[in-house]
């Protein structure tokens, strides 16, 4: 690709999609093609741009066959992820949600339990680990519980016996200690 073959339509719209982006890659596939314009050869593109000249040669093709719509990334090869929107959404919602008010006999929430509830709730089931890779992209961690009578006991009977307690315990020598 030469100069002569970027009409200056063609050389003002890659402009305006160069400096009129946000996404990196778009405004690099851009100058990718406006330096090949300028005769500039593929290992030194590459090389000022950080990327690989199999990039380059991609980009140009890219933009041969689809035009400015090449410069875009396409989707991502592979099939989708079943962890869709409404699952996340449901995902977020679980997690959020102490297990009793969903019926559940347990008070805290863990991997196998929150999965078990969106497979019976979703009807989309996961493994463990993929389910704890999912939860911790929403933002979430799974820690152990600290499990502690506070609230459960009587304080002022607790509060008694640790100074009970106190007391039995052996005080320091109040001799001094000499050296020898």
């Amino acid at each position: 690709m030469r100069t002569e073959e970027l009409s200056d339509q063609e050389w003002e719209a890659l402009d305006r999609v160069r400096f009129g982006t946000t996404e990196a890659h778009v405004f690099r596939n851009a100058t990718i093609i406006l330096m090949t314009a300028v005769g500039r050869a593929k290992a030194s593109i590459a090389q000022d741009l950080g990327c690989s000249p199999a990039t380059v040669d991609n980009v140009r093709q890219r933009y041969r066959q689809r035009g400015l719509d090449g410069l875009r990334r396409g989707t991502p090869p592979g099939r989708r992820s079943r962890a869709t929107a409404a699952y996340r959404t449901a995902l977020r919602h679980t997690l959020h949600t102490p297990p009793a008010q969903l019926g559940y006999g347990f008070s805290v929430w863990s991997v196998a339990r929150v999965g078990q509830h969106l497979k019976r709730t979703m009807g989309v089931a996961f493994s463990e680990d993929h389910l704890r890779r999912l939860v911790h992209a929403e933002g979430f961690s799974f820690q152990r519980p600290k499990h502690t009578l506070k609230g459960k006991r009587n304080e002022a009977a607790y509060t008694q016996a640790r100074q009970e307690l106190q007391g039995w315990k052996k005080k320091p020598s109040l001799r001094k200690r000499t050296s020898c």
